[in-house]
């Protein structure tokens, strides 16, 4: 495969291409590094991080946001990481209904993906596939994730800006999720506004940041939304481009690319180690008196 021409294809926008290489990446295709090594660094496309806890309205949330900046005549690559069928490992796309009327618009490209049981609540190459469009047309690139917790704080590194999306029968999820929280988000937005309590727990989530306010030195904004009648939306892309404007996270990126890296490496290295072979080798060396695991393992350590 010539990878140098596919990517001319993908810098043109050429969308079956850019879905058939997110597979190939995605399912580790021979050679496929060879064009993560081709792409460029000079991507000026926004990444917008959309996260926040199971039933919060954030694909409906999404697709308002994909409508106002279609609407400023920009291009939209959206990439939904939903959770992972137990059985098969592959993408439940039970929420996706929700963007049907953008899977054929030619400014719009929507992929969802598998997080395959990623801790961080996103997929495997979600850097990769990332990357990949950075290498395309599109302006702004929306990562919806499958939800929100202590652990998923990739999407801030990997994200310019982190919506995180509460409702407001959420109060008990959100102080158990307050750490995390606190961490990742650089905008919070209150969906389905339209419920009762809602001003109370706009009140009650300001007193929770409240703490975070002394510490960081800046006010994180929240907005109050009404999705499914697209009420509020406007104010939502200004906060956010407000905070894209203001972006400046370079050690939270640094910190995942380094796990990132520390992982390529780790995987390189393991690459001629078989769990297999290893069953093998343990049958025979543990028939022996004075076999020790420790030092089976040494054998595997040692630099060539």
């Amino acid at each position: 495969m010539n990878w140098q021409e596919v990517l001319q294809e993908i810098s043109r926008g050429e969308i079956k291409t850019i879905a058939r290489v997110i597979s190939l990446v995605e399912n580790e295709f021979p050679g496929y590094e060879t064009l993560l090594r081709l792409l460029p660094n000079n991507s000026k496309a926004k990444t917008i991080g959309i996260t926040g806890p199971p039933g919060a309205g954030k694909s409906t949330l999404v697709d308002a946001l994909i409508e106002v900046l279609v609407n400023q005549g920009h291009k939209i690559a959206v990439l939904c990481v939903d959770p992972s069928s137990p059985f098969n490992l592959g993408a439940v796309l039970g929420d996706r209904i929700r963007m049907s009327e953008w899977y054929t618009h030619p400014d719009v490209f929507i992929r969802s993906l598998a997080s395959r049981g990623s801790l961080g609540g996103l997929h495997p190459k979600i850097i990769e596939v990332t990357d990949i469009l950075k290498a395309s047309v599109f302006d702004y690139i929306i990562i919806e994730t499958v939800g929100v917790g202590q652990s998923e704080v990739e999407i801030a590194g990997l994200a310019d800006t982190t919506v995180v999306v509460v409702v407001p029968e959420g109060g008990d999820e959100v102080q158990t999720m307050k750490a995390g929280l606190m961490e990742i988000a650089d905008l919070f937005v209150v969906n389905k506004a339209d419920r009762p309590g809602a001003n109370a727990f706009v009140k009650n989530l300001q007193q929770m940041l409240s703490p975070a306010f002394s510490r960081n030195k800046e006010k994180i904004e929240i907005i109050k939304t009404i999705a499914s009648g697209k009420e509020g939306i406007i104010e939502m892309m200004q906060a956010i481009q407000l905070c894209l404007q203001n972006a400046t996270q370079p050690d939270k990126r640094n910190w995942l690319l380094s796990e990132k890296a520390f992982q390529l490496i780790q995987t390189h290295r393991m690459r001629d180690i078989n769990k297999q072979q290893l069953k093998l080798l343990i049958d025979k060396e543990s028939l022996s008196k004075d076999f020790n695991l420790y030092r089976l393992v040494a054998q595997f350590s040692q630099q060539p």
